[in-house]
Parts: structure tokens; C-alpha cells; sequence
């Protein structure tokens, strides 16, 4: 089912989004981003996505979603059974499209990479590897009993490096493993950027100060409510604050309804239930006024070596981050940006104690944050890093950017 205009007859990328599109959450914000830029710059694309999500147009973007599977819907991040299926019909769908266009190249985001290097196999199409993670390492921290098969998983993945024409990656560490596991193929750093160019001027939003009668410190997480987000840690970590930090709240915007219901049931037994606040999921456009609405913000995410999409935006908003010091948050923070502490509910406690008691490291983090993201981690140098890497590994576009 194609959902918008036919792009040109000879596209130039064919971009293979295994995920729900478009909705607003890490990946699928990094699969819009991409598209629009490459088409911006002049390269023709189609977009292959799963069949969920809301509507998309773009000039010189087609979208084309596979088949709705019977009682699929609500495909959450990470590895399912409905994923599954949703990849064969990928496959399926690619066959097709490859068949009835000559692209360029295809642009394989996250697992799809498997089904890159099939079509690359058979129809000689090059392929570029999108990669957000370790595909292997992600599996097995997910389902442990996948350990013994890690070797195999291991094999295929790197195979997927060296067939590639290219491969882009989120983080310094999955670059690294690329250079050491495919020397010859051109690796690129494409972070992700701030959100915050996307707010509504003219948008109303809560205030939360006012609407939870919050008197101290208001401690705020983003993002979804995934195990691997650290959230447990950081309920455990707030409980463990002293008496005269009790006025301060902890809000939670993101996650889907069964999650929220399950950390409300964990704040009630650990005795903060009237001090942590979930709002839901909220619009993109919206996050900068949230942002600006917190004291400090809070990433405890435990597993993982990619960086979490969100840190960009909260370094742009010139507010204080606390976040677990391991490689996925290393990778972006450091001592000038951030108070990084261990992954551990009274390290993650004495973090938040220090920088809700000291207001002057408050404010030193938050300029030097803020700093940081506008001269890395903007929508232009974005768009450079891509650019470049697509004229080294694909040449030049066969339009002009658009005005």
C-alpha cells in the first residue's frame, strides 16, 4: 500500500524504517529526520515502514507501509513476535518495490540491514547500514537465554558490516566496532539532535508547578518507560532523598498506559506516590516548555551503549542533567555537562542531593550544556555529517536542494 505520490520512476534511496511511522519516539523522529534532509538536499526517496502510525508528507518523500497483518497493532520498541511478522512483510514489499524501481541504493535502519543484504544478494542493490545499536548485545540483554546463540547472531551481524556500502552509527563505541570488525567500509558518526526546534510558539502546555503544588526542586525524565530507561533506578533513587529534600517532585512525561500503571504501583509501595507525577506522552512541539518547566533532568537509563535521543534535547535546553556514567551516556556527556554517578540507586540519590542543594552548578552545568549542543548537535551539523557521507559513499543527488 503506497500512502502518498509515486516518487521519480529511478529513485534514488529506497529507506527500509522497521518500525510504526510516523509516531513521535526515538527512532521513528530519527527515520523522519533523515528522510527529509536527504530529499531537501535533492536525493529522490521511498519509505518502506510498517503499516501503524500517522500520516506523513513530504515533497519528494514516497511512503509506502506493508500489508496490515490481522490483530497486529501496537508494536512497541525492541524484539516481539509482531516485529517478526512485520519484517517478513517488509521483505516481501521490498522484493516488489526493488523489482518495479532501480534504486540507488537502500538505506537499511536497525534490523532491516538483514533484509538489505537478502535484496543485496539477489538484485546487486548496494545498501548502506543504519546502525542504532548492536543487534546481538540488544537481544541478549533482553532475553538472556539468547546468550548461547550469540556467537551465530554475532556472525550474521558482521557480515552485515562488510556487505555494506557504508554504515552510519548513533555513537563513537559503535563506531569503533565497526572499524574493527569491517576496516574497508567508510563509518560515519551521525548523531542524533535537539528536539526543540520543533515547539509551537503558540502552544499550551501545563503548569506543572502550579497544577501538582510543587514548592521545591521539580526533577523531570523524558522518554519511554522501557526497562532498560533505568526507571526502577531512579524511583529507588528518589525514595532514598533526605527529609529536607521531600518537597522536590519527580515528573515523568512518556511511556505507554500499562507502563505508567506499573510504576504508579511502584511509587505507592515505596512510599512517593503523591511526589511522582506521569504525564503521558506529549507532543514534540511541546517538549522545550516542559523542559523549561524542570530544575533539574534526569537520565538513568541501565543497558545500552547507544545514546539516548532525548540527551540532546535536554543538553539544548540549558537545564542540569544527572545521568548514569556508562558509554551511552559518556559518548555525549562529560564532568563540564553533566553530575554523572554509577548505575546505582544511592549514587543516582547523591547526584540529584548535590545538584538540588547547589543551584550555582546548576546554572554552571546548564550554560555549559546549552554550549555544547548548538555547536554539535544542531540540525545543521547534522545535516553536514549526512551529506557529506552520502556524496563519499553515493555521489551526487539528481535534484537541487529544495528553497
Amino acid at each position: 500500500m503506497t500512502t502518498q505520490h509515486e516518487s521519480p520512476k529511478t529513485p534514488d534511496v529506497l529507506i527500509l524504517a522497521p518500525q510504526p511511522f510516523y509516531q513521535e519516539r526515538g527512532t521513528p523522529i530519527a527515520v523522519r529526520l533523515l528522510a527529509e534532509e536527504l530529499a531537501d538536499t535533492g536525493y529522490s526517496v521511498d519509505l518502506l515502514t510498517y503499516h501503524e502510525g500517522l500520516p506523513f508528507v513530504h515533497e519528494r518523500v514516497a511512503l509506502h507501509r506493508i500489508p496490515a497483518p490481522p490483530g497486529i497493532h501496537g508494536i512497541k520498541p525492541g524484539f516481539s513476535l509482531k516485529k517478526i511478522i512485520c519484517d517478513g512483510l517488509m521483505l516481501i514489499k521490498s522484493i516488489g518495490l526493488v523489482r518495479k524501481k532501480h534504486y540507488r541504493i537502500l538505506h537499511a535502519v536497525e534490523e532491516s540491514v538483514f533484509i538489505a543484504l537478502l535484496l543485496c544478494l539477489f538484485f546487486r542493490i548496494p545498501y548502506i547500514y543504519d546502525m542504532d545499536s548492536l543487534l546481538s548485545r540488544q537481544l541478549a540483554d533482553m532475553f538472556p537465554w539468547i546468550g548461547r546463540y550469540s556467537g551465530l547472531l554475532q556472525w550474521f551481524e558482521k557480515w552485515a558490516m562488510r556487505k555494506s556500502k557504508g554504515v552510519l552509527v548513533v555513537c563513537d563505541e559503535l563506531k569503533k566496532t565497526v572499524q574493527k570488525t569491517a576496516p574497508a567500509i567508510p563509518v560515519a558518526v551521525l548523531e542524533d539532535i535537539s528536539l526543540l526546534d520543533e515547539q509551537g510558539e503558540n502552544a499550551i502546555v501545563d503548569n506543572i508547578r502550579q497544577a501538582y503544588q510543587i514548592n521545591g526542586s521539580i526533577l523531570m525524565y523524558v522518554g519511554n518507560l522501557e526497562k532498560y530507561q533505568g526507571i526502577d533506578l531512579l524511583l529507588h533513587a528518589f525514595a532514598l532523598l533526605p527529609q529536607e529534600q521531600q518537597e522536590s517532585d519527580l515528573v515523568l512525561i512518556g511511556g505507554r498506559d500499562e507502563d505508567i500503571d506499573k510504576y504508579r504501583q511502584k511509587s505507592l509501595s515505596l512510599g512517593i506516590a503523591e511526589r511522582v507525577h506521569f504525564l503521558g506522552p506529549k507532543p514534540v512541539e511541546h517538549l522545550g516548555q516542559y523542559l523549561q518547566q524542570a530544575d533539574i533532568l534526569v537520565s538513568p537509563r541501565v543497558q545500552g551503549n547507544n545514546t539516548p535521543m532525548k540527551l540532546y534535547s535536554y543538553l539544548a535546553s540549558g537545564k542540569p542533567v544527572v545521568a548514569t556514567r556508562l558509554p551511552t551516556h559518556t559518548q555525549v556527556l562529560d564532568e563540564d555537562t553533566a553530575l554523572l554517578c554509577e548505575p546505582e540507586a544511592a549514587a543516582f540519590m547523591h547526584a540529584m542531593h548535590t545538584l538540588i542543594n547547589n543551584k550555582g552548578l546548576q546554572v554552571q552545568l546548564g550554560r555549559a550544556a546549552e554550549c555544547r549542543a548548538q555547536q554539535h548537535y544542531s540540525r545543521p551539523a547534522y545535516r553536514a555529517k549526512l551529506h557529506c557521507f552520502y556524496r563519499d559513499v553515493l555521489g551526487p543527488p539528481a535534484f537541487g536542494p529544495t528553497a
